[in-house]
């Protein structure tokens, strides 16, 4: 049986190492991308069972990135969860609309809630 598969579109180095050796030591393959662009393109050839996106990465808007995955029949069904220091109303009610499946704030508390959130997502 394979291991469930976790991209991270994300440029926060440290947050990454930290969920890396987290997600890793309890069975998952983590992927990891900085840029917006780069992380459409591994979506569509490895098909993670999860995407954690940063809305600032470089490359393309995020917002972009995510309207991208939702609309492709190839990626429009794999669930995806913003992390991203935007946290206004009208970001999170973007996102939703676009077709976020959930939306985190970073805070000194995300590596929790993104370890929360793989594990709800695997009960579905």
């Amino acid at each position: 049986m394979s291991k469930p598969k976790i991209l991270f579109i994300e440029n926060d180095k440290e947050l990454l190492k930290v969920v890396n050796e987290e997600l890793k030591e309890v069975g998952f393959e983590v992927l990891e991308v900085d840029n917006g662009k780069e992380g459409i393109k591994l979506v569509q050839s490895k098909k993670p069972d999860l995407v954690f996106l940063d809305l600032l990465t470089p490359s393309e808007g995020s917002f972009e990135v995510l309207e991208e995955l939702k609309k492709s029949p190839i990626t429009k069904d794999i669930p995806v969860i913003t992390l991203t220091m935007l946290g206004s109303d009208e970001d999170i009610k973007r996102g939703i609309k676009l077709g976020a499946n959930d939306y985190i704030i970073k805070s000194q508390h995300v590596v929790s809630e993104i370890l929360d959130k793989v594990k709800k997502s695997q009960k579905n």
